[in-house]
């Protein structure tokens, strides 16, 4: 689940939550699962944040005469 997603999922719970009538839609307690879609939304997008500010790997190259010397660091 993207962002863009996370942030559909909250909108959707938000109407379906706040801005129906209640009992607009039978057999189904439509505050509920607003509520519910909303928690999932904000799970997705805290957990979209989390991966993508992993940290990213590079490679430093350095050549010297006659031999190169390859590190890897971490991207702080």
């Amino acid at each position: 689940m993207r962002i863009g997603s996370s942030i559909a999922l909250i909108a959707i719970g938000a109407i379906l939550a706040f801005a129906l009538a209640p009992g607009l839609i039978p057999f189904m307690d439509q505050v509920l699962i607003g509520y519910i879609l909303m928690v999932v939304g904000v799970l997705g997008l805290i957990i979209s944040i989390i991966m993508s500010n992993r940290t990213r790997h590079t490679v430093v190259e350095r050549r010297t005469a006659p031999e190169t010397i390859v590190e890897r660091r971490p991207e702080v």
